[in-house]
Formats: structure tokens, C-alpha cells, sequence
């Protein structure tokens, strides 16, 4: 399978987000924002299909929606503190409406295609450079940020009079979560990314006993699901994407399985 080079490509890049994307998923989830992923990936469809449209590059086009979107998501937070899953939802209905609306104008329909179901075999050299930049950015922002993002998971009022700079950390993880959704819907597709923020870290939570042990968690088993995903997809013929959501599924439901045989014992 390695002797190729376009699954050399896929397996980096899948390692890559399969361990960056649960670990800004767990800070996500945390804060009540396990829908993001969704929201943001009908952003950079959104996004996608404007690309298209006007012959820029539609991840370059993704990157931009998804910006746009996670800074609108943090604008209606701070406006509607106690419904913040309300941002989430408006931006959501927005993605959605402005990538149907867009798909109209698509002059070749299977390139929209290829990011709503991810493409991460037929990456270019550049596209995997993207990954590898933003995955570093990602992964140094939640190293720095890591005590303003752990108390902020759990009350931010508490991380407020803790001397953590709430508006400057916020704003800085959401643009680091518009990143990695815009780069992911590349690989594992637009309409399944946000399972990918989720799934892992329900895997992680599950098992861990701390904060850094959940993290490292969700993060193995994201790597984890990329790789048997992408062996399962090269030997049976499979959709990447979906192989890799549907690998992630079964290793929580064996964590389940799991921890209440466990219990029982």
C-alpha cells in the first residue's frame, strides 16, 4: 500500500489531523460546541463552491468561510452568553443556504463532490504542506493556550477572575478550529468532519481519569481510526472519509463495550 505515493500523501495527512483534530475537539466539546465542526463545514462548502465559482482555490476559499464563520460563531457567544449553541446554529443554517445556493454556478459538479465526501488520496504535494502548517499551528496554540483553554472548558467566569485573557483565548482557538475543519474537508470531507471533532474524544473522555489523559486519548484514537480506516478503504475498495468515521464509531463502541464489562467485573 506505501509503495504509492498518493497513499504515502494520505496516510500523513491523516495521522496528522487524526491526532490534531480530537485534541481542538476536546475543548470544543467542553464548551458546549460539539455542533462547530458541522457549522463550519457547511461554512467551507460553502466556501468550496465560491472557490469554484470564481476560479480561485477552493481551499483557499474554504480557509476564508471558515474564518469568516468561527468569528461570527465567537461575535453571537459574547452577544448570547447563555444560548451559545445558538452561534452555532446560525452560522450552520447560513453555511447551508449559501453552499446550495452557490452549488448552482459549480461548473464541474464532482469537484464539489470530492469535498463533501473528502479526497485525501488525490492530494497535491502543496495541499499536504497546508495540512502539515496548520496542524503545527493547531498543536502549539493548544500547548500555549493550555491553561486559559482548560479552565475556559468548565466556566469561563472562573478562568475570567483567574487572570485568563478569555476574549484574546477564545478568539484564538476559534480561528485555530476554522483551520483544521478547512483543511480536514479536504481529507475526510465536509459533511463528515465534525464526527471526526466528536467520536474521538467520546473515546477519550470514556477512559481517561484527567484532562491531558483524555487529550492524548482522543488524539490515539484518531490516529488510530485514520490508519484502519485507510487500510480498509485501500483493500476493500471504500470511500476513505467515511471508512475512517465508521472505524472511529466502532472503537467507541468497543470502548463501551469495554469499560461496562469492566464495571461488571
Amino acid at each position: 500500500m506505501l509503495e504509492y505515493a498518493f497513499m504515502q500523501r494520505g496516510l500523513l495527512a491523516g495521522l496528522l489531523l487524526g491526532a490534531v483534530i480530537p485534541l481542538v475537539g476536546m475543548t470544543a466539546v467542553q464548551r458546549r460546541l460539539s455542533m462547530i465542526g458541522d457549522a463550519l463545514s457547511h461554512a467551507s462548502l460553502a466556501g468550496v463552491a465560491a472557490g469554484l465559482v470564481g476560479g480561485a482555490s477552493p481551499v483557499a476559499g474554504a480557509i476564508v468561510a471558515c474564518l469568516m464563520g468561527s468569528l461570527c460563531i465567537e461575535g453571537v457567544r459574547r452577544r448570547l452568553q447563555e444560548q451559545s449553541e445558538l452561534a452555532v446554529a446560525i452560522i450552520q443554517a447560513a453555511g447551508v443556504g449559501a453552499a446550495g445556493v452557490l452549488s448552482g454556478f459549480v461548473p464541474n459538479a464532482s469537484s464539489l463532490n470530492s469535498y463533501m465526501f473528502g479526497s485525501i488520496l488525490t492530494m497535491s504535494d502543496g495541499e499536504v504542506a497546508t495540512i502539515v502548517a496548520v496542524c503545527a499551528v493547531a498543536v502549539t496554540t493548544c500547548v500555549v493556550l493550555r491553561r486559559g483553554l482548560f479552565l475556559m472548558s468548565f466556566d469561563e467566569r472562573q478562568a475570567r477572575t483567574a487572570g485568563v485573557p478569555v476574549g484574546t483565548v477564545s478568539l484564538a482557538f476559534m480561528v485555530v478550529v476554522a483551520l483544521v475543519v478547512a483543511v480536514a474537508s479536504r481529507t475526510v470531507g465536509s459533511l463528515i468532519v465534525s464526527s471526526m471533532i466528536v467520536v474521538p474524544v467520546a473515546c477519550g473522555l470514556e477512559l481517561a481519569r484527567s484532562w491531558r489523559q483524555a487529550c492524548l486519548l482522543s488524539s490515539l484514537t484518531g490516529v488510530a481510526a485514520t490508519v484502519l480506516g485507510l487500510v480498509a478503504s485501500y483493500y476493500l475498495g471504500l470511500r476513505p472519509g467515511g471508512t475512517i468515521v465508521l472505524v472511529a464509531i466502532a472503537l467507541l463502541l468497543v470502548t463501551f463495550a469495554g469499560r461496562r464489562l469492566t464495571r461488571g467485573a
